[in-house]
């Protein structure tokens, strides 16, 4: 796809990937729709903040109306990133925070994606990208909640790539594995260090992916440091 003067829709932007990815679109030409909780410290003339909370489907249909008055025309890209991780064993896991990753991690994607994709055929193309993790790959002690949350990504991302790519519609699911973002603030058992991958670096792998020639699909990608102890010095 060529990004340029396309329409952009970056969920969970105020930092860590979203914000990265905002600023990649931006690079490429791209006009870009932030929707957060919070709005990051970013002025452009392509980008537009509005707010919203994607564990509500009334707000995100407020920020998805919101965008498409003010840039007249319909979502070509829709990067699902917003997201979070609570630590815990399950039997000591909160109801409140089974219920927020839930929320917004999984339900977040269904309210979102059903808004756009209707456009998207009409268009005859578009593209979803939507973030899990290798939390979604296999299983993590005291990350069930979470993983499970990101499984249920990876599972709705193959269901639907297939309902709508005769339509000219990507879905590509994206499996990374630390990143340098505020993810691990409350979690006490990861510090986060430079041997990380960059924000940057996972938001130029979405901007490859979307790239890519209509008729090259993308369906999984799964991005890790090389390193991730740091280089042995022997």
């Amino acid at each position: 796809m060529e990004l340029k003067g396309k329409v952009a829709v970056v969920t969970g932007v105020s930092k860590g990937i979203g914000l990265a990815t905002v600023k990649a679109l931006l690079e490429k030409g791209a006009i870009v729709a932030g929707w957060g909780r919070n709005a990051p410290e970013l002025q452009h003339a392509h980008f537009h903040f509005f707010e919203c909370d994607v564990r509500y489907s009334e707000s995100v249909q407020n920020a998805f109306d919101q965008t498409i008055a003010r840039l007249a025309t319909h979502v070509q890209v829709l990067v699902n990133n917003a997201g979070l991780g609570i630590a815990g064993y399950l039997e000591n896991m909160s109801l409140d925070d089974w219920h927020l990753m839930f929320e917004t991690n999984v339900n977040g994607i269904f309210y979102s994606t059903r808004l756009v994709l209707p456009g998207m055929k009409e268009l005859g193309e578009g593209h979803i990208i939507n973030i899990s993790s290798i939390a979604g790959t296999t299983g993590v002690e005291q990350m069930a909640g979470y993983c499970g949350t990101k499984h249920a990504v990876r599972g709705i991302s193959h269901s639907l790539y297939k309902e709508v790519r005769d339509y000219g519609v990507k879905v590509t699911c994206l499996y990374p594995g630390s990143v340098q973002t505020n993810f691990f603030d409350n979690i006490e058992s990861v510090q986060v260090t430079e041997n990380m991958m960059r924000p940057e670096d996972i938001a130029s792998t979405i901007l490859h992916a979307l790239e890519s020639h209509p008729n090259y699909h993308h369906v999984d990608i799964e991005v890790r440091p090389l390193m991730p102890k740091g280089k042995r010095t022997k």
